[in-house]
């Protein structure tokens, strides 16, 4: 996402250079004193509302996984809009630091906000962005803007909280389809998926570390699939799908795709902590996995088997198309998000799942085919998402979901765990992947960017000039 600053604040400054860059020696204009202290801005009150405004909006979306740089063109956007033209502002992992220039003769107003809590809430991010776009518009004033604001944050999920355990079951349900299994793998994968995830509902109200969830996730569905093949209650070759299935979801909330945008974009640090909360999150899945495999060898139960590498043939797109679909809507509705959301999120791993089986049909390596599926999801939702109004981060993460390597990564803890010597090839290979499938959808977006605003300035050319009403300037179209 990025949004332009509100040009009525740039063009000031731009004026003014011109005319002292272009001015004769000796005819240069007269920098009075006046001017010499910057621009003159709103009083102590409003400065502070403006500021802490704009840092709550910024905390929706640094928790609900935007990227830095996101989150900084919003606040400049909003502060600039709301009469703050000169602001710098600094976002880290945890929190957002914003401070009003107010010329030479005034001291600064800094204003500081923790980023405390982190959700997958994609309706309440989709709402703060729709309301982003309607203050740089003139639409709504900052008091009506604070009202709309704390009904945002406040309102409850739009579904109850055992829908999204059925998407989370229905996402490792679609991922064994993609994989290549059958409909009683799928089920099994469905309701080891969903047992998962209340018993992480169980864990978290005891506010116990997400490191440790993931442990107990890892290790409870890594069991359960053990005793299933142990008791021969699923009559399949491929019982391993189940644990891959398991794995995806357990990955899936992970926040790679912002991890990969904040260092290519250059916020080192915001990366750093966002790569430290993956690394950690991906060390507890690891080590629950690898301590269930242990757990078998002692207690002799039947092991499920290492799992081959799937070969896929032009029969099978088709099932890979819809699994990518479905496991990309299923995402997105544990996400909360809204029925447009789901949709447009279906569209995107059904795209992304066909260009990935495509390419795989075509002797691809994973990892160059991960990359270019990720990319054209990336570039699809940079340009249709904000048309469709709907925020470009869920269809890039829900795009790329059913890409995610739960098998590869399995078949990697497997060899490291069980097999003698060990082997973390196939593990590096999974985390090359998942590398590939963020680092494609940031270049996608980067790609849609003249685009968009080619598509933009074509419309505003096709629909011709507007006359300016009265609470729209004419600078105010300048966007």
């Amino acid at each position: 996402m990025v949004i332009k600053i509100n040009q009525r604040a740039k063009h000031p400054v731009r004026r003014r250079a011109w005319q002292i860059l272009e001015a004769p020696i000796g005819d240069q204009p007269d920098t009075g004193a006046a001017e010499a202290l910057g621009p003159k801005v709103p009083d102590d009150s409003t400065v502070n509302f403006v500021l802490d405004l704009s840092l709550r909006i910024g905390e929706v979306q640094m928790s609900s996984g935007a990227g830095a740089s996101d989150v900084t063109a919003t606040i400049i956007a909003l502060t600039s809009a709301l009469g703050l033209p000169h602001c710098e502002v600094d976002v880290i992992f945890t929190s957002i630091t914003v401070t009003c220039h107010r010329g030479t003769d005034m001291a600064p107003v800094t204003a500081l906000r923790v980023v405390r809590s982190r959700s997958l809430d994609y309706s309440r991010l989709n709402a703060a962005e729709m309301l982003v776009q309607q203050i740089t518009r003139g639409n709504v004033s900052a008091e009506e803007a604070q009202t709309q604001l704390q009904e945002i944050t406040t309102a409850p999920h739009p579904y109850p909280r055992w829908v999204a355990t059925l998407a989370w079951g229905g996402l490792a349900a679609f991922i064994t389809l993609l994989l290549g299994g059958g409909p009683d793998v799928a089920a099994v994968a469905f309701v080891i998926s969903a047992v998962v995830d209340r018993l992480g509902r169980l864990l978290n109200r005891f506010a116990l570390p997400f490191f440790f969830q993931q442990v107990v996730g890892g290790l409870f569905a890594t069991l359960s699939a053990m005793f299933i093949v142990s008791s021969d209650l699923l009559t399949t070759d491929k019982p391993t799908l189940v644990v891959a299935a398991a794995v995806t979801v357990l990955l899936s909330g992970l926040s790679t795709v912002s991890a990969v945008q904040d260092a290519i974009t250059g916020y080192n640090v915001t990366a750093a902590g966002r790569t430290m909360e993956t690394v950690l999150m991906t060390a507890g899945l690891i080590s629950g996995v690898v301590l269930a495999l242990k757990i078998a060898v002692l207690l002799g139960l039947e092991r499920t088997p290492l799992p081959e590498v799937l070969t896929s043939t032009p029969q099978q797109l088709p099932i890979v198309v819809l699994g990518g679909a479905g496991a990309a809507a299923c995402f997105a509705l544990a996400s909360y998000s809204a029925l447009r959301a789901l949709l447009v999120a279906a569209v995107a791993g059904a795209i992304g799942a066909a260009v990935y089986g495509g390419l795989v049909l075509a002797q691809l390596d994973a990892v160059s085919a991960s990359a270019i599926a990720a990319t054209l999801v990336g570039f699809c939702g940079g340009v249709l998402a904000r048309r469709l109004k709907v925020t470009p981060l869920v269809v890039a993460v829900s795009g790329i979901t059913p890409l995610l390597p739960g098998l590869s990564t399995y078949r990697g803890l497997y060899q490291l765990g069980v097999e003698p010597g060990g082997n973390i090839s196939t593990l590096m290979t999974a985390v090359a992947v998942g590398l590939a499938l963020a680092a494609g959808v940031v270049l996608g977006e980067y790609l849609a960017q003249p685009v968009r605003t080619g598509l933009g300035r074509l419309e505003r050319k096709l629909a011709g000039p507007r006359m300016a009403g009265p609470l729209e300037p004419a600078e105010r179209r300048l966007e």
